[in-house]
C-alpha cells in the first residue's frame, strides 16, 4: 500500500532538499575557511533546521533513509513507495 502523498508531503521535502544543499556549501567552504565562525554558526544552525524537517517528515510519511538512519516505527513500511527519490 502506497503512502498518502499531499501538498505537505512535496513542500517539506523541498525544504529538506534546500537545508541539505546548504550544508552540503557550507561543509565545503568550511573544509578552507575553517576559522570562519559565523559560516561554523550557520552550519549548526541548518544542521539542527534538517534533522527537524526530517523527523517532522518521516512522523509524517515514514522514513527518508535506510539502514539505521531513520527509525522503523511499529511497522516495517520502507517497502512501500514512493520513495524520497520517486517523487
Amino acid at each position: 500500500m502506497a503512502k498518502k502523498i499531499d501538498e505537505e508531503y512535496y513542500r517539506l521535502l523541498e525544504q529538506i532538499q534546500a537545508a541539505d544543499f546548504v550544508l552540503v556549501e557550507l561543509s565545503l567552504y568550511l573544509d578552507t575557511h575553517s576559522d570562519d565562525h559565523q559560516a561554523l554558526q550557520q552550519f549548526n544552525q541548518y544542521s539542527g533546521y534538517s534533522r527537524h524537517l526530517k523527523r517532522k517528515f518521516e512522523a509524517l510519511y515514514g522514513p527518508l533513509l535506510q539502514y539505521g538512519n531513520s527509525p522503523a516505527g511499529d511497522e516495517w513500511d520502507w517497502n512501500q513507495g514512493p520513495w524520497p527519490w520517486q517523487v
